[in-house]
């Protein structure tokens, strides 16, 4: 049987994603290793890590390959909130099933997704 643990961001500018993350998360990292490139968060049962990754260059070519889903909620009033933090809108909040999904993406292009609880 398997839990997931964690996801983890690799990116060449670090201190950028984590600045972002920290106001997304609304708290600063958890973990911090400047000298090693790494801040991660605890968000709810899983943990997100930014890390330097010397293969990683650039925006995200393929930015809806893998997307990380944060469960909320009040999906339309995070949605303002982070776009407002400087979030890139990829789909504004839209009716799914039983709730809201709406889809941004971080200063590296790497899509999220704000859902309503299952």
């Amino acid at each position: 049987m398997l839990n997931l643990n964690s996801v983890m961001i690799g990116t060449m500018q670090p201190q950028v994603l984590a600045a972002f993350y920290e106001k997304v998360f609304g708290k600063p990292a958890d973990m911090v290793d400047q000298e090693n490139g790494f801040w991660g968060w605890q968000v709810g049962s899983g943990f997100v890590g930014i890390l330097t990754h010397s293969e990683m260059g650039g925006k995200a070519k393929d930015s809806g390959r893998v997307m990380i889903n944060f469960e909320t909620p009040e999906v339309k009033e995070e949605f303002e909130r982070i776009k407002a933090l400087g979030g890139t809108v990829v789909k504004e909040p839209y009716e799914m099933g039983n709730g809201f999904i709406a889809t941004l993406a971080d200063p590296d292009g790497n899509y999220f997704q704000l859902m309503n609880p299952m």
